[in-house]
């Protein structure tokens, strides 16, 4: 609390006070000190004189020294105001309110000026108040005045200011006025003067429109009406202190009872309850003048200014202010819709609550807004979340009948949350309401072992766990309770007695689900202890451990692997053939120390933690718990420790029977061939499977398991009735042979000829699994497809990345069949529908975990693919049957097919675009050949198709010269297509792909102008005189695509000036640039724009481009005289090349037929053709016509806009760019895809007088902020 704080007290009291005193005792005076001036009672003893002060006003200065006209003086020099001082904070907060009292007593008026001033300029007013208009004008005239000076250039005033200077002023701002109070408490608060004309003027303040000066004004009076409960609080102190002494000098016998102080005593206590009713009588004030109507302003930092206060008032003085008059404030502003305001309402009755004495007198209350409590654990604001249940935890220990078991249960469930602080609040309470009461029949227990205290609470946790019906997040249960129950969930001693140990006469034994969660829990804590660190998903990452954080960390492994050294082949010995606890048991050994086998003379522990280690993989096959014993062998075969070579050799033993075992076993099936039973194949399956574990994490070279696992993969190929899991294990084996040989062969410790095996053995198996992707059973061509990409990703040219270009003879590309199979497998098995899979979900269609867990599938099968297209192993013209599914399935992969779009744009921005309008006509074309040629544009299917194009629109983002070239190939390739194949109805009729230029249309808003007049000519190369004098519908695509080139050709906002100078930046003021400053820019755009463009000019591809007619011979506007140049003309120098550059133009190229729509031209030359062509001068001048025509309708459009949307007349019209987009009813997905930060546009401040009078009045609406339950009921 600001107002509580302590404040320096090396500076003494000027005439105001008799001694140092801190803020807790300045204000009590049970010596009668408190007098007041004026009201009978004189200055009391101890008194000091002006000159006696040690600091802050210099010694022997005469009354009023510090203050002259407002400015304070120091050694009689002018230097800064009242408000300069404070938010300098130069001295000390007391020096300067002492300073200000001596003025205030030599002359009040002057001094209370300044103090107006003050608050004045506190808001951010550049006006000040003066002499005449204090002495002749009300404060309402006033406010009037200042409210007409106020600057509004900025939004911003000196509380909502940034910056450490402005957050220390606020401290500052609410200090001064804390120690002006405090100064004043004993006279000058009494004089009828000060107080009322700063509380009349505060109220006026906070009642203004200027959101300045009420924000300001609220503060203050709120931090006013602080200090002043300090003082009823200590004046009703010494009120019960002097009643206290009355009574008692009242009591005694008559000979000694001293009449001269019983009349003494009455007299002061007279004077205490006056000063206590004129305190009272501000306070109403301030309460019912200023936060009666500021708790509901519609500005949220004001509301929590009132909260946040009026709790401080409750705690400090409970008497006067914890009543239901009161406290109904609080509740009914929790349903506040702003999270800050509902924040302050929990903080404050938190300290209530917190108190005993002061919840017992909230029964009310608790009992009226109790559920919105509970509702708040909930809350949308993590950090209301968070103090809503620390509210209910201090309910709950202020009684436990309070909370109904429902109530308890909706913020139990919150132990899992992914939000790691609602989490430990959640696990707190849950501490508290299970945990933590203890009876006297519990001090007789044991500290550890089964029949000990915390081996009740342990079972009490392994309930809860089980009751909560979420098994799966144990991790997150006990981090949650973790930093509150740390020592019970560390007593594992307890815990392997719960599972070791047979339970005593009358003890109830843990059933098998509640051992097995008991073993999930054991193994979080031991993770929790050991990584000190939250589990996956929730926290942002591991933290700097502390020293003492470290030490505990170690101790607790230490203490770990000594315990469950001994515990742990026990434990594996009895639940051996238990899948879930058996793979929990053996991740415990991953925690060890592993040098204390060493030094605690443990090894022969080692070897019975080995051997069931042994006798779990020969009694599972279940892969998880295979995998479990793999990764155990692999921690423990570590050859920094002295245990390697036992763990090392019974390792080897292992697997030599294994390999054994398997080479027998594969013998005798591969000869059985048809004739072999289920039993033989179940054998080499469950031989297979450990293997296959086992070589996840060894290297099992030395073995040579390729031939043997190819023979059996052949075998199956050539019979086809080979089990699915054989053939899928070992193709996994396989492949986890050749990465360990690539790895091999990477870090130069394999022999000269190994390479050429390792390739020999790659390639071999790729055609192998290639093969297998015609297989008939789905989870074998799953597995064939994952293992193919997963090598074509490995083997690909990166291989020879960091420095291994000796690796280049192991590069393996796909050639187009294994492309082609790739691709129709994706489009076969991941492009489907839900109901359609029928083959992953193992007939649970009804089963909502299995169409998740194969959605899951499908997407990893989706990605693995992306990822070939992402690191140009395959074609990226390839992504086009990918993207064109990105609006059907969006929901299941959209995320995926987004993120392979920004990707391959990266890599080739031209080939990126040519592969999204790939997708669409082959999307069109699919339309034609269901729908026929005749089809309707309004139809679902061409709208779809349209609606994707405008997605993919806006993944091109708002730098347009970034997205140059391939914008305007895109568009070269989609007016090429829509012109491609002629009317199947004859001459006379629109071509058959015309209506895909409406589809292409979407992407006109991103060429910039110079690009829209030189696509439009590329475009009307391939247009007849009479198609541009078309005008029926089926020639509505052409005309709206024309259009969408024409438009903006005026007034484009962005163009390459501003693309060049701010980058993207779409804001401009048309009276911030005059016409000159765009003239002299000219040549400077011209020479960035010919350099941009050269890169697209100069790129070799060879593209077939249709042609009309013969190409005239180049022009360059460079050559024009520039008198007689057109405005728009000087923006085609980008893309014109001078006579000079092309001496020797090919023949062929400048004679060919009109029609000859095959003819292949170098790109050079293509490109010529689109920057030179120019209109005939009758079909230019048209155009300008219209352009001149659609400039002047939207510049009446922009003037209608900023008239109908009340902009100011002196302010900045912020205009952006024109889009163009055709769907504007979904302009809320303007941000979609965009890899860059979005455009805001602020609006600056009001500064026309005539607006502000037209404001709303500033009354509050319940309805904003609150709900309408709340508004109709009353508080009890």
């Amino acid at each position: 609390m600001i107002a509580g704080q302590d404040l320096h007290t090396e500076f003494q009291f000027p005439q105001e006070a008799d001694s140092q005193l801190s803020s807790d005792t300045d204000l009590e005076d049970p010596d009668g000190k408190n007098a007041k001036a004026g009201k009978g009672m004189g200055a009391k003893k101890g008194r000091k004189a002006l000159g006696d002060k040690a600091k802050g006003g210099g010694a022997g200065r005469g009354p009023g020294a510090g203050w002259m006209n407002g400015h304070h003086r120091e050694n009689g020099m002018e230097t800064m105001t009242l408000f300069e001082v404070v938010k300098m904070g130069k001295s000390a907060t007391q020096s300067v309110v002492d300073d200000w009292i001596e003025a205030y007593k030599h002359d009040r008026d002057v001094a209370l000026l300044d103090l107006i001033n003050f608050f004045i300029q506190c808001s951010g007013c550049k006006g000040a108040v003066s002499g005449d208009m204090f002495r002749n004008m009300q404060n309402s005239e006033i406010i009037r005045k200042m409210t007409e000076e106020f600057d509004e250039d900025s939004g911003d005033y000196p509380l909502t200011l940034s910056g450490p200077q402005w957050k220390k002023f606020r401290i500052s701002f609410c200090d001064f006025i804390a120690v002006l109070v405090r100064q004043c408490q004993y006279s000058i608060i009494y004089d009828e003067y000060m107080m009322d004309t700063v509380i009349s003027l505060l109220t006026g303040l906070s009642d203004s429109q200027v959101r300045a000066f009420r924000h300001t004004s609220t503060l203050a009076a709120m931090k006013l009406m602080t200090a002043l409960v300090n003082v009823a609080l200590n004046l009703s102190i010494n009120m019960d202190n002097t009643q206290r002494q009355y009574e008692a000098e009242r009591n005694k016998v008559v000979a000694k009872r001293a009449s001269d102080r019983l009349e003494l005593l009455l007299q002061k206590r007279k004077e205490l309850q006056e000063n206590q009713d004129e305190i009272e009588n501000m306070m109403n004030a301030i309460f019912k003048g200023v936060f009666v109507h500021r708790y509901r302003d519609a500005i949220a930092e004001i509301r929590a200014i009132c909260i946040e206060e009026i709790g401080v008032w409750m705690k400090l003085y409970s008497d006067a202010f914890l009543n239901d008059s009161y406290l109904k404030y609080v509740g009914w502003t929790m349903h506040d819709k702003q999270g800050e305001v509902r924040l302050k309402c929990l903080t404050a009755l938190q300290g209530l609550y917190h108190n005993r004495e002061l919840s017992a007198r909230l029964e009310l209350f608790t009992s009226r807004f109790k559920d919105r409590i509970v509702s708040m654990t909930l809350d949308k604001e993590y950090d209301v979340a968070v103090q809503a249940i620390k509210l209910l935890t201090l309910v709950l220990q202020s009684s436990d009948e309070v909370l109904t078991a429902e109530d308890c249960e909706s913020v139990y469930h919150l132990v899992y949350s992914a939000h790691r602080p609602i989490a430990v609040s959640a696990g707190e309470f849950l501490f508290k309401k299970l945990f933590s009461h203890r009876g006297p029949e519990d001090e007789g227990f044991p500290r550890r072992g089964r029949q000990s205290l915390n081996g009740s609470l342990i079972k009490t946790t392994v309930f809860f766990y089980l009751e909560s019906e979420l098994h799966e997040h144990g991790a997150y249960l006990v981090d949650s309770l973790w930093e509150c129950a740390s020592e019970l969930l560390k007593d594992w001693e307890t815990m392997i007695s719960l599972l070791l140990d047979e339970p005593m006469p009358g003890e109830e034994a843990l059933t098998d689900r509640q051992e097995t969660a008991l073993v999930e829990i054991m193994l979080c804590a031991i993770r929790q202890a050991c990584e000190c660190h939250p589990p996956v998903g929730r926290g942002t990452g591991k933290r700097v451990l502390t020293a003492k954080e470290k030490k505990t960390q170690l101790d607790d492994r230490t203490r770990i692997t000594e315990m469950f050294a001994v515990a742990l082949p026990l434990l594996l010995a009895k639940y051996c053939v238990d899948i879930d606890k058996v793979t929990n048991l053996l991740q415990i050994p991953k925690y060890f120390d592993l040098d204390i086998y060493t030094t605690g003379r443990l090894e022969k522990h080692l070897d019975a933690l080995l051997r069931q280690i042994w006798e779990v993989i020969d009694k599972h096959t279940d892969t998880e718990v295979l995998e479990a014993c793999s990764t155990t062998y692999h921690y423990l075969c570590n050859e920094e420790f002295t245990i390697y070579n036992r763990v090392d050799i019974a390792r080897s033993q292992l697997l030599d029977e294994l390999v054994d075992k398997f080479s027998r076993l594969l013998e005798d099936f591969l000869q059985e061939g048809e004739e072999a039973d289920d039993d033989d194949a179940y054998q080499v399956l469950s031989t297979l499977k450990k293997i296959s574990a086992f070589h996840n994490a060894h290297d099992l070279s030395k073995w040579d398991l390729f031939t043997s696992n190819y023979r059996l993969l052949n075998t199956g190929l050539q019979n086809g009735d080979m089990p699915e899991q054989i053939v899928t294990h070992a193709m996994q084996c396989t492949h986890y042979i050749i990465l360990w040989h690539l790895a091999k062969v990477s870090d130069g410790s394999s022999l000269q000829g190994d390479m050429v095996t390792l390739r020999k053995q790659m390639r071999a198996f790729s055609l192998m699994c290639q093969r297998y992707l015609n297989s008939i059973n789905t989870a074998v061509k799953e597995q064939a497809f994952t293992i193919l990409c997963d090598l074509l990703l490995i083997f690909s040219h990166q291989i020879m990345s960091s420095g291994r270009e000796q690796l280049e003879p192991l590069v393996f590309l796909p050639d187009s069949s294994l492309q082609a199979e790739l691709l129709n497998f994706i489009l076969d098995h991941v492009f489907i529908d839900q109901d359609d899979d029928s083959n992953s979900t193992d007939g649970q269609q009804d089963d909502e975990a299995g169409k998740i867990e194969a959605l899951h599938k499908r997407r990893n099968l989706l990605a693995a693919y992306c990822k070939l297209i992402i690191y140009n192993v395959v074609e990226i013209n390839t992504g086009a049957d990918i993207f064109k599914q990105y609006m059907r399935y969006y929901n299941d992969y959209g995320d995926i097919i987004k993120e392979t779009m920004s990707k391959t744009r990266q890599i080739d921005k031209i080939q990126c675009a040519k592969t999204l309008i790939l997708s669409l006509q082959k999307l069109f074309n699919d339309m034609l050949s269901e729908l026929g040629f005749n089809f309707d544009r309004s139809s679902s299917a061409f709208c779809g198709i349209k609606e994707l194009a405008r997605r993919f629109s806006l993944t091109f983002g708002l730098d347009q010269l970034k997205t140059r070239e391939a914008i305007a190939m895109l568009h070269k390739d989609g007016i090429e297509f829509a012109f491609k194949e002629p009317s199947p109805q004859g001459e006379g009729s629109p071509p058959l792909n015309l209506a895909f230029l409406d589809i292409l249309s979407e992407f006109s808003s991103k060429l910039i102008r110079q690009d829209k007049r030189t696509v439009h000519m590329y475009l009307e190369r391939f247009m007849t005189f009479q198609m541009a004098l078309q005008r029926e519908d089926c020639w509505l695509p052409l005309i709206s695509y024309r259009n969408s080139l024409q438009a903006g050709g005026d007034d484009d906002t962005m163009s390459v000036i501003s693309g060049i100078s701010s980058r993207g930046s779409t804001i401009r003021s048309k009276k911030s640039k005059p016409a000159t400053a765009s003239k002299r820019k000219l040549p400077e755009e011209e020479n960035s724009c010919s350099s941009s463009d050269a890169v697209w000019m100069n790129r070799e591809q060879n593209v077939q481009t249709p042609v009309m007619m013969h190409s005239p011979h180049l022009t360059s506007t460079v050559l024009r005289d520039p008198k007689k140049m057109r405005p728009e003309d000087s923006y085609t120098t980008a893309y014109t090349i001078p006579t000079e550059q092309h001496p020797h133009q090919p023949l062929s190229t400048q004679q060919q037929p009109q029609h000859h729509h095959q003819a292949a031209l170098d790109y050079n030359t293509q490109v010529t053709w689109m920057l030179t062509q120019r209109q005939q001068a009758e079909a230019r001048q048209q155009q300008e016509r219209v352009n001149m025509h659609y400039a002047k309708m939207r510049n009446h459009m922009q003037q209608a806009m900023r008239r109908g949307s009340g902009l100011m007349e002196d302010d900045e019209e912020p205009i952006v760019e024109d889009v163009m987009m055709s769907s504007e009813d979904r302009l809320e997905d303007i941000n979609e895809g965009m890899d860059f930060d979005t455009m805001d546009i602020d609006l600056p401040a009001s500064k026309n007088r005539r607006e502000r009078t037209e404001l709303k009045p500033d009354y509050f609406d319940p309805s904003s902020i609150m709900d309408d339950s709340v508004l109709n009921v009353s508080m009890y």
